[in-house]
C-alpha cells in the first residue's frame, strides 16, 4: 500500500471502530440485573395531533415504536411512516394495542393541527407528538436522538434528524433499534413478540 495512504487509512479505521463501538453502547438493550433505568427513553409530556397530553405512562402495557421526524420531510419520514403503517396492518387484530409515536423535531411548524392533517394518510395507531421546543429537546435528549435546523438558500429551512425507529417495551424500556425495512409480516411478528 502506498505510504501516503497508510496514515489516512489508519485514522479512518480507528474512527470507524470508535463510531461502531459508540453505536453498540448507545443502542444495546439494557442488561439484566442493572438498575431499572434505561439508557434510552424516559419521561415525556407532549401534545398529540388531537391536542391532548400524552406521557410515557399512557403507553404502558404494550410495546411501542418511536420515530423522530417532521412534516416537511421530503422522503425519509413519509417512507418510514408508510412502512410502520404497513407493519401495523400486517399485525392484524393482535396488534390493536400497538402504537407508534411520530415525534416532531420541528415544533415551530408542526402544530397539532398540522400533524393531524399530515398523519391522516397513515395508520391511525400512529400518534403524532409535538410541544414547545424545550419539551421536544428534552425528549430528543432522552432518546439519544439528534436533530438540527439546516438553513436553505431561499430563507426556508429543513431538519437533519435521526432516522432510527426505536422499539420500546411494554414497561417503557428500550428494547433496541427496530428494522422497519423488511417484509411487514416479519416486522409485525417481531413487534407482537413483545406483547
Amino acid at each position: 500500500m502506498n505510504r501516503r495512504l497508510v496514515l489516512p487509512f489508519v485514522v479512518f479505521l480507528v474512527g470507524a471502530l470508535a463510531l461502531a463501538a459508540a453505536a453498540i453502547i448507545t443502542f444495546s438493550p439494557a442488561r439484566q440485573g442493572q438498575s431499572g433505568t434505561a439508557s434510552v427513553g424516559g419521561p415525556f409530556a407532549l401534545t398529540t395531533q388531537d391536542g391532548k397530553t400524552l406521557t410515557e405512562k399512557d403507553l404502558r402495557g404494550a410495546p411501542f415504536l418511536v420515530f423522530f421526524g417532521f412534516t416537511h420531510c421530503p422522503d425519509i419520514c413519509p417512507t418510514k411512516l408508510f412502512e410502520i403503517s404497513e407493519t401495523l396492518r400486517a399485525a392484524g387484530p393482535k396488534g390493536e394495542k400497538l402504537r407508534a409515536l411520530f415525534v416532531s423535531v420541528d415544533p415551530e411548524r408542526d402544530t397539532a393541527e398540522v400533524m393531524k392533517s399530515y398523519l391522516g394518510s397513515f395508520d391511525p395507531r400512529i400518534v403524532g407528538l409535538t410541544g414547545d421546543r424545550a419539551a421536544i429537546d428534552a425528549t430528543i435528549k432522552a432518546y439519544r436522538a439528534y436533530s438540527k435546523k439546516v438553513p436553505l438558500k431561499d430563507g426556508d429551512y429543513t431538519m437533519d434528524h435521526t432516522a432510527l425507529v426505536y422499539l420500546m417495551g411494554k414497561d417503557g424500556s428500550f428494547i433496541g433499534a427496530f428494522n422497519i425495512e423488511r417484509p411487514p409480516a416479519e416486522a409485525a411478528a417481531e413487534w407482537l413478540r413483545h406483547l
